[in-house]
């Protein structure tokens, strides 16, 4: 008799650890979709609201990528749900490329409608390459942009003090010029921009280029951000070969430390009416106070716009006793010298290189 009611209780005790192993299978699953359904909905980073952006969607642009840009500009909260969102709608292949004047936190619909009707603006790209100066940087604005190159010049060459208030280093310019802080890089500029929109958007770059650069080195000789940028700007203009610059950039401050005229191409080059590849003889003799060879010092502005690593070099040169360099060869690259003597040797080698 006690055999076979043990069977039942049994065969009852499996049916219910099964149906509650069923039962929590169930409920981590239904857990699991929930926790994933709340990460999938978790905005992608806190955003204040209301804030301008500028956007740029690229031609080719899938709609997953499309919304992880507008998700890291702070457009929208969450890539996933933009995504979902014009999915749903059907609008994902609608969304025009171009650049975009948003804001941040918007509604994604908002978003997608803006991008579906496309871009207000005509934007030109207009790229400025390291080493440029005033004039080139005027004719290149003037040529890509509609921007005419007497204004951006008026303002490049002796406005300095318009923009000094909201960068200081300015107030050292010399003649009011702007020479050395128009930041080389591509920029994307809105149809209509005036030049002094134009040259304020290139010292903001400039100022968010130096604020990782340590200064501490030329600051510790006296030299405030201006001279600094001098220096950099011959850097720019005599080194084609990226590791020589912080040698360069040796030799022009031991030859400060010795109180040696720098003696330094560019910066006559810089004065005369077209850049030579070689000087002549009465071309050291120009009366000019950028004229390294006659007087000492630094030049007192800045001789091009020169790039990150023209400005780091300047603050973080190489630890050498070189006094000279001399281009030896075709690729831009220089013979580097402690005396006068090895200078004498370097000049013969390049007067076998180029003939002159």
């Amino acid at each position: 008799m006690v055999a076979r009611r043990t069977a039942p209780r049994r065969s009852r005790t499996l049916r219910r650890a099964l149906a509650i192993f069923i039962l929590l299978i169930v409920l981590l699953v239904v857990g699991g979709l929930i926790a994933g359904w709340m990460l999938f909905l978790k905005p992608d980073h806190d955003i204040a609201p209301g804030r301008a952006v500028q956007v740029e969607i690229v031609p080719g642009m899938s709609t997953g990528q499309i919304a992880e840009r507008l998700s890291r500009a702070g457009v929208v909260e969450n890539a996933n749900m933009f995504r979902l969102q014009v999915r749903l709608d059907g609008t994902g292949g609608q969304l025009k490329s171009g650049v975009y004047e948003l804001s941040t936190a918007m509604e994604y619909e908002d978003v997608a409608e803006v991008l579906i009707a496309g871009p207000v603006y005509t934007y030109y790209t207009v790229t400025v390459p390291e080493g440029f100066v005033v004039e080139q940087i005027a004719a290149r604005f003037e040529e890509k942009a509609g921007i005419p190159a007497s204004e951006f010049l008026a303002l490049a060459k002796g406005g300095a003090s318009q923009f000094a208030g909201e960068h200081p280093y300015l107030s050292d310019a010399y003649q009011g010029s702007l020479e050395g802080f128009l930041f080389p890089k591509t920029y994307r500029v809105r149809e209509g921009s005036t030049a002094t929109e134009v040259i304020s958007m290139m010292l903001d770059q400039f100022d968010r280029e130096i604020a990782d650069v340590d200064f501490s080195y030329p600051e510790s000789r006296g030299m405030s951000v201006h001279s600094t940028i001098v220096l950099a700007s011959m850097i720019e203009r005599e080194v084609s070969v990226a590791s020589e610059r912080e040698l360069v950039s040796s030799v022009i401050y031991n030859r400060l430390d010795k109180d040696m005229r720098l003696e330094i191409d560019a910066t006559i080059e810089y004065v005369l009416p077209g850049n030579r590849f070689r000087l002549r003889a009465s071309d050291i003799e120009i009366d000019s106070p950028y004229n390294t060879y006659r007087n000492k010092g630094l030049p007192p502005g800045a001789i091009a716009n020169p790039g990150k690593a023209a400005i780091q070099a300047a603050c973080s040169p190489a630890k050498t006793e070189y006094l000279y360099y001399v281009l030896t060869a075709r690729d831009g690259s220089h013979t580097f010298a402690t005396n006068h003597a090895e200078f004498l040797i370097a000049k013969r080698k390049s007067k076998e290189v180029f003939g002159q």
